[in-house]
């Protein structure tokens, strides 16, 4: 039994993080842009976090802290999505190469600053992890299920859940979520109707900036006590998760828990009794998350119905 726990717990830590940047990549696409960089928003996020935790850490702990640096990623990502936005939006260049620029400024300005600003001139930033609940207060008392999901557990999980109700209301059932979808649908009839395309477009960006730099933050926070630039790539297998999921609240959310799962086989495989004793090279398990996106995207990109406007820079003046 505990090894269920464990892998469900390390399936939770994997999947919550691609849970919430696939759904910030579902509202920059539902409005008709393209993000391909969610993998630098998550790195410029989680770098401005943990950097904000390194230097708070001897003055605060626990989760103060980590909600302040919550909100620091979330702003980073927000700024840094502006970058995207008026690239994409205002002067209607390539969405693929501007996310792609902004893919390798990402990590490189992360290791230029973190060099210069820490005093040992290196580029990685470490932190005390002091965010971890033991047991949540009564829910880790249930049977099974307190051990599953509500111990030595962390609030980003819980957070992540409420991103996803919040996104599938936002979605479908606000005005707002109404016009977003038409501009990634229709954008000229929106705009026949008096929606500001380029106003729309502009929110679902910085939402999407918003939630990738959270998912930076939350990405490394359970799994690491350190940040060196990187995110494994976790903002690619986010955007499979989304075209898995079909632009889908829900679809998403079963998407991203198929590849935390690939990912806690991979990380965790050593523990597994079945893996640990299967004569299978180890650099065969570290490969499985991205073979079954492979796979998974070979299957379903047939089926696959984006946005039908997502990538085509919306002109005023052409009907």
């Amino acid at each position: 039994m505990n090894i269920v726990f464990l892998v469900v717990q390390q399936t939770m830590f994997f999947s919550i993080p691609l849970l919430i940047v696939a759904l910030g990549g579902m509202f920059t696409e539902r409005g008709g842009v393209t993000n391909i960089a969610l993998d630098g928003m998550m790195i410029m996020g989680a770098f401005t976090s943990i950097f904000f935790i390194n230097q708070m850490q001897g003055s605060m702990s626990g989760q103060t802290l980590l909600i302040l640096a919550i909100l620091i990623a979330v702003g980073t990502g927000m700024v840094f999505s502006l970058l995207l936005g008026y690239s994409a939006i205002n002067m209607k260049s390539d969405q693929i190469i501007g996310g792609t620029a902004l893919n390798m400024f990402a990590p490189a300005f992360a290791i230029y600053v973190a060099r210069t600003l820490q005093d040992n001139g290196v580029q990685q930033i470490t932190f005390t992890n002091t965010f971890r609940i033991p047991s949540v207060p009564i829910l880790g008392d249930i049977p099974i299920l307190g051990g599953l999901f509500f111990k030595n557990a962390y609030i980003t999980t819980y957070i992540g859940f409420t991103i996803l109700v919040l996104a599938v209301i936002v979605l479908y059932k606000t005005k707002f979520g109404l016009r977003l979808r038409a501009c990634g649908e229709h954008p000229q009839a929106a705009d026949s109707v008096g929606i500001n395309v380029y106003r729309m477009r502009y929110a679902g960006v910085v939402i999407s900036g918003a939630l990738a730099g959270l998912g930076g933050l939350v990405f490394v926070i359970p799994t690491s006590t350190n940040f060196n630039a990187t995110v494994a790539g976790y903002g690619f297998l986010a955007l499979a998760v989304m075209i898995f999921g079909q632009w889908k609240p829900l679809r998403i959310l079963f998407a991203a828990f198929f590849f935390g799962l690939m990912k806690t086989i991979a990380s965790a495989y050593s523990v597994i009794p079945v893996l640990a004793t299967a004569s299978i090279p180890s650099d065969i398990y570290k490969m499985v998350p991205f073979i079954a996106t492979l796979i998974v995207l070979a299957f379903s990109s047939k089926t696959s119905q984006a946005p039908k406007a997502v990538g085509v820079p919306y002109d005023k003046g052409s009907r």
